[in-house]
């Protein structure tokens, strides 16, 4: 029996299974299963920046090799620390790196970066010289001869080990802590550097400074004007090369100027170039040039109590008595600087340069009828630096000023002693 109107049935036919369908079907599994397997592992995600393509390190360093030609030190140095994150293990790209952080006066930096090479490698023998280098110039001599005969024991024919070891006596000799037979030491190492590495200027800096140290001045500067045409981007071969000639018989003051004012373009934040100057005009008499760069000295160094020194001694010679009176108190005494935060610690009475500010100190006092404290000033003077025939002279003319009870006048004149011929001493 059938039902009417009803639609199934159990004779009803199925419908025929179509092949096109099953093979579209397994197209589309296959094309899945492709993506899933082929296309995604190397498909960068959506919406994620892609990654650059990293540099191999000698191209850093070769980047790094030209910007230290051009000067362009600290790029230099960025370019460096490319390569080492590209390859950390390589320690010539903390040598390079300590090279031109001593360039570019970072002396703690330097040493840093020197030690970090002798981590990675510790018999490299240039990692020894950066380090000794650096050492020197920190003034930590003792440290410094140990680490340069280290580099000398590993690579005997080094220039840059015999260049770095007569500096590093120059400098022993001038502090009074170098070893027996220094002077001819320094001069025997220099030699040796420049016969190993003419080409290099290190090696010509060296023996310009053993030269230097010995009175050789016109020598000097040629050695110094052929490290300079090696490279002209090192501000302290300029100033060591202006001392050069303004210690000359006849002094040659333009061309010191000059390369003052070169080591100033190059690191316009070192107050030694100004301070130089200063020191110079002052010589030939130019007052207010002399107190303009001294001004700008104590500028960049503002709590070094040399620079304001420098400054005092500058108005004393102009006798600007009322304007010397400050700059030099702060040298001698310390003291914060009025209308600032910063504060000046005073220098203890010594021999030289330190002797001059405290003198010129107490003839300001006296000049300006401040006799309590020129008095004081004189006893320091007569009881600390005994051996100083200037400073002694001084000392009682101060207490002879004030006996008089003189009073500074604009057209006060000034002994001749109480104004020493300036020497070329920093």
């Amino acid at each position: 029996m059938y039902l009417k109107g009803s639609k199934w049935s159990m004779l009803k036919k199925r419908k025929p299974l179509r092949l096109g369908r099953i093979l579209f079907l397994l197209v589309l599994v296959g094309g899945v299963l492709y993506f899933n397997q082929v296309i995604v592992p190397v498909t960068a995600p959506f919406f994620i920046p892609t990654t650059t393509p990293t540099r191999a390190p000698e191209a850093y360093i070769a980047d790094a090799e030209a910007l230290t030609l051009d000067g362009k030190f600290l790029q230099a140095v960025d370019a460096y620390k490319q390569a080492i994150e590209v390859d950390p293990q390589n320690a010539a790209n903390y040598v390079n790196i300590a090279k031109i952080l001593i360039y570019t006066q970072q002396y703690a930096n330097a040493r840093t970066s020197a030690e970090n090479a002798l981590l990675l490698n510790p018999n490299n023998p240039q990692a020894h010289v950066m380090r000794a280098w650096a050492l020197t110039l920190q003034g930590e001599y003792q440290l410094a001869e140990a680490t340069v005969k280290r580099a000398l024991e590993l690579d005997s024919n080094n220039p840059m080990a015999h260049a770095v070891y007569a500096e590093l006596l120059v400098k022993m000799l001038e502090v009074g802590q170098a070893p027996i037979n220094a002077a001819e030491k320094a001069a025997e190492e220099s030699r040796l550097a420049l016969a190993l590495a003419p080409e290099i200027m290190e090696t010509h800096r060296a023996r310009g400074i053993v030269l230097h140290n010995t009175a050789n001045y016109e020598l000097a500067i040629q050695e110094y004007l052929t490290a300079i045409n090696l490279n002209p981007n090192l501000p302290d071969i300029h100033l060591a090369l202006g001392l050069a000639y303004r210690s000359l018989d006849p002094p040659q003051y333009d061309q010191a100027v000059e390369e003052f004012t070169k080591a100033n373009a190059l690191n316009p934040a070192d107050p030694l170039p100004d301070t130089y100057i200063a020191r110079t005009y002052v010589t030939i008499g130019e007052y207010a040039k002399a107190i303009q760069y001294a001004e700008q000295a104590k500028n960049d160094a503002p709590s070094d109590p040399y620079m304001w020194g420098n400054l005092g001694t500058m108005y004393y010679r102009n006798r600007q008595y009322e304007d010397a009176v400050l700059p030099l108190q702060l040298t001698v005494r310390g003291g914060n600087v009025p209308e600032s935060d910063v504060v000046v610690e005073g220098l203890a009475l010594d021999y030289g340069r330190i002797a001059e500010y405290y003198y010129l100190y107490g003839l300001t006092l006296a000049r300006l009828n401040q006799c309590n404290e020129a008095i004081q000033v004189s006893s320091l003077l007569i009881q600390g630096v005994p051996n100083d025939e200037t400073s002694v002279y001084n000392a009682n003319e101060m207490v002879n000023i004030c006996q008089a009870n003189l009073n500074v006048t604009p057209g006060a004149e000034l002994q001749a002693t109480e104004l020493p011929t300036e020497t070329p001493q920093p």
